[in-house]
């Protein structure tokens, strides 16, 4: 098994964009290819086939490279918690929660294994790999213990790619700089430079490649071009970036509560991708005022995320836009806090004891240790009878519907969203949404009938329903960020 290995001169200067290029190029090459990031930090997740949780960039890689996800594509997971600690993934099942220390001195040697257990793996079924490194491969106060960059790509002798963003300023800095802090084993095998989100001139910057392969002996494969919005973000930290677009033809507007600990904010890109909806993201700090619909996303810690909003008193905003008309859907950690409380008498995400939730449905959910992650097809009931919808579940609540005769003590009705009414529920004005889907507004026909909807309270006309799922489009995107990556690549140096 051949293999490449992508590293960056820090975050996000784009490594993911560059290794699902790569997935597709290579795979249009006539290679079986599969993406490999031994280690990942990130809230956004997806559940395989067979029900093992990795990082949701891995899986769009995977699907840039035309080949179903898998855990040994990544390894080891971390999913930050919030409280300096993190849950812990291996090969795709959750195996315990750590502080920083701890896990180099509980996890490193069973994640080195797994490691080269999904290598040796991924080797049975693909001839070539492309490997993601994580943040920079030269923190010196971490290599000994880096299970993500150089030591992957020694364990490989894979030629190695150093990505660098020139729109922070100081690229040629911050390639120096990394060069000069490897050893001479890991600089042996850097073969190629890509220097990336360049908006300028191309003869501008000529002077000084040609100083920079003069004083590395490295060459530079290419000057990728800015690429708007090109894949999902990997944490949190991204959506401080996001502005809404312009969007001249939107008509609707969405607000997605910005959780201090938000997760799977992927469940959103399709929202985003219609051209007639503006999707803003609003912090807990900020006054909602009237959106044609609020969304109260995943969260790693649903207890600790619901005390922000009650805090900061957008608990009790909400609840004045619920009783003002407005549309409110949860998903899966927000689905939890709709309810009447939760309660974690393990203290499992850190704050033991029983909630009060926002009293929007007569749910109670318990948080368990037992995680339920799993992919479900499902037929929907609301907002039209029969639509076939597929996503995927991954929380750790179990929620109990308390209901009298399919009505609270308010006199609300309510109603199961789909067939299987463990996955979510609706009221009959169908204001109140909540489910643990992941992936919903993914299935074409299901988003388009919800925001008709929407569209409908505004007085507008709907829009046509018989649509494909968002994977047509998202092929379309990948389709476009490779062209636009692979005609600025010289990968001649790597391939040989």
């Amino acid at each position: 098994m051949r293999a490449i290995m992508v590293v960056g001169t820090a975050s996000h200067v784009g490594k993911s964009l560059i290794t699902t290029a790569l997935c597709r190029i290579l795979s249009r090459r006539g290679w079986r290819v599969a993406p490999f990031k031994g280690q990942n930090m990130a809230l956004n997740s997806y559940v395989t086939a067979n029900g093992g949780e990795m990082g949701y960039a891995q899986a769009v890689q995977a699907w840039a490279a035309g080949v179903p996800p898998q855990v040994e594509m990544n390894p080891i997971l971390l999913k930050p918690q919030g409280d300096m600690t993190s849950q812990v993934i291996l090969k795709g099942r959750a195996v315990g929660r750590t502080t920083a220390m701890q896990y180099y001195e509980n996890f490193f040697d069973q994640g080195w294994q797994a490691i080269q257990e999904s290598l040796t793996r991924l080797s049975q079924d693909f001839d070539f790999l492309v490997c993601e490194g994580a943040g920079s491969p030269v923190e010196v106060n971490l290599k000994h213990r880096d299970l993500t960059n150089m030591r992957i790509a020694k364990h490989l002798n894979a030629p190695t790619v150093l990505v660098a963003d020139i729109d922070r300023g100081g690229v040629f800095a911050h390639i120096i700089g990394t060069l000069e802090l490897m050893d001479p084993e890991e600089r042996a095998l850097v073969k190629g430079i890509i220097i990336n989100k360049f908006r300028g001139q191309r003869e501008v910057l000529e002077p000084g490649l040609a100083w920079l392969k003069e004083r590395t002996g490295i060459p530079v494969l290419g000057v990728v071009p800015w690429v708007e919005n090109a894949l999902p973000a990997e944490d949190s930290l991204s959506l401080l970036d996001r502005t809404p677009g312009s969007k001249k033809q939107a008509d609707i507007t969405i607000a997605v509560i910005r959780l201090p600990r938000i997760s799977n904010f992927t469940d959103f890109d399709p929202l985003e991708a219609e051209p007639n909806v503006r999707v803003v993201y609003l912090s807990p700090k900020e006054k909602l005022s009237y959106p044609d619909a609020v969304i109260i996303p995943g969260t790693k810690t649903t207890i600790a995320d619901l005390l922000i909003l009650q805090r900061t008193g957008m608990a009790e905003e909400i609840q004045n836009y619920v009783a003002a008309g407005g549309t409110v859907m949860g998903v899966c950690g927000g689905f939890q806090m709709m309810g009447q409380f939760l309660a974690d008498p393990e203290g499992i995400e850190g704050h033991e004891g029983r909630f009060p939730g926002l009293d929007l449905f007569p749910l109670r959910t318990v948080i368990t240790q037992q995680k339920i992650a799993r992919q479900r097809t499902v037929s929907s009931r609301f907002p039209q009878e029969g639509l076939p919808v597929s996503g995927y579940e991954l929380h750790q609540g179990r929620t109990q519907l308390l209901l009298s005769e399919g009505q609270d003590e308010k006199g609300t009705k309510f109603e199961f969203l789909f067939e299987d009414r463990s996955l979510g529920v609706v009221d009959v004005s169908q204001s109140l949404w909540g489910t643990y889907l992941h992936g919903i507004f993914d299935n074409g026909p299901w988003r388009r009938a919800w925001l008709n909807r929407l569209r409908q309270q505004r007085g507008l006309g709907s829009l046509p329903t018989g649509i494909p799922n968002y994977r047509e489009q998202r092929e379309a995107i990948l389709n476009e960020l490779t062209e636009a990556v692979s005609e600025h690549l010289d990968l001649t140096p790597l391939l040989g």
